[in-house]
């Protein structure tokens, strides 16, 4: 995300704009993301056509600012502009502040609001910058906010029907940007896991890889490497995990082990035949249940560090110190498993 403001700052420099957007996740680049349009300091409310197909992968990008005395805003993703009769809204995204604050979610059809579904997780302040990153899914929206994940959104209506983008309320908006979602420019990353299916696999784009996972790295593993692994919590999932380990013995060089019950991220160690002192302190549990992610894991010279969705989450000291025997990535649990990729 941090590639997408840096196209964001590019673009406004261009066009004779000058200010200060407000910059709030996404310290460290996960991956690529490729700006193909841009808004900027757009009138509220706004209406917009989305030019680009809005496709999974894609990332729309929303920088603005809460009124002092908002009582609400939304940001509604249609399928046309017609005011009446009222085109179908497909997601309407919509934090209201009576009360400690609620996000309402729901899908209009023939001018008929369906359920709400709502979160009572309120990262919209009155007053201050926000940002909001809605990345389309084949089957949902996945929503986070200020560098955090903040809820899920099943799709009711089909990704093809939406074309427009509707802002109103009381809210000031900087930026609006959509991207696509891509491999990091410059590197040649290869996917293991989609090279261990059949052609006939790898052709379904939807298909999970299969779990447990164990797949060879190819080339010497050491500092200045990455691995990322895409995959999905499963709804009622209690745990997962994700090793580096040499095939030469039963060592793992890294453990990562998320136990979604307890909301602890285990990192550890094994060696000689014994595990080593558990790692548990984070600030906040990165992983919710339906949750998409992507993590990273790039190896420096002293320490790993890891990052989800593009957020730096933790370092990790190498105890398992002959790096060049690392040669095996293996992945169990509640996770659908979509692709692992390094370089």
């Amino acid at each position: 995300m941090s590639q997408i403001m840096s196209g964001f700052r590019k673009e406004k420099e261009k066009a004779g704009y000058i200010g200060g957007l407000s910059i709030l996740i996404n310290k460290e680049d996960m991956s690529g993301n490729r700006l193909h349009q841009a808004i900027f300091d757009p009138i509220v409310p706004y209406v917009g056509t989305i030019f680009s197909n809005l496709e999974p992968g894609t990332m729309v990008v929303v920088h603005g600012v809460v009124a002092h005395n908002a009582d609400r805003f939304q940001i509604d993703f249609q399928c046309g502009s017609s005011v009446k009769p009222r085109s179908d809204v497909a997601f309407h995204f919509n934090p209201r502040y009576k009360g400690s604050g609620v996000i309402v979610c729901n899908t209009l059809l023939n001018e008929k609001w369906g359920w709400e579904e709502k979160s009572y997780q309120m990262p919209f302040q009155k007053g201050q910058r926000f940002e909001v990153v809605f990345f389309v899914l084949p089957n949902k929206f996945q929503v986070a906010a200020n560098g955090k994940h903040l809820l899920i959104y099943k799709h009711r209506v089909s990704l093809d029907k939406i074309d427009t983008l509707s802002i109103s309320g009381m809210v000031e908006i900087n930026t609006v940007g959509f991207a696509n979602h891509t491999t990091p420019p410059g590197s040649q990353p290869t996917s293991l896991a989609l090279s261990s299916m059949s052609s006939a696999q790898a052709s379904q784009r939807s298909m999970a890889v299969q779990i447990p996972y164990t797949g060879n790295l190819p080339d010497t593993f050491g500092p200045g490497r990455t691995v990322l692994v895409k995959g999905e919590i499963k709804k009622n999932a209690q745990r997962f995990s994700i090793d580096l380990k040499p095939s030469s013995s039963q060592d793992i060089a890294l453990h990562l082990n998320p136990r979604m019950k307890e909301k602890v991220f285990v990192r550890n160690t094994y060696l000689c035949d014994c595990w080593g002192t558990e790692e548990r302190l984070l600030s906040e549990f990165p992983f919710f249940p339906e949750m998409y992610f992507e993590l990273l894991i790039y190896c420096e010279a002293h320490q790993y560090k890891v990052a989800i969705n593009g957020q730096h989450i933790l370092e990790y000291k190498h105890r398992f110190k002959d790096l060049a025997k690392i040669n095996k990535i293996c992945i169990n649990g509640d996770i659908e498993l979509h692709d692992v990729r390094v370089w």
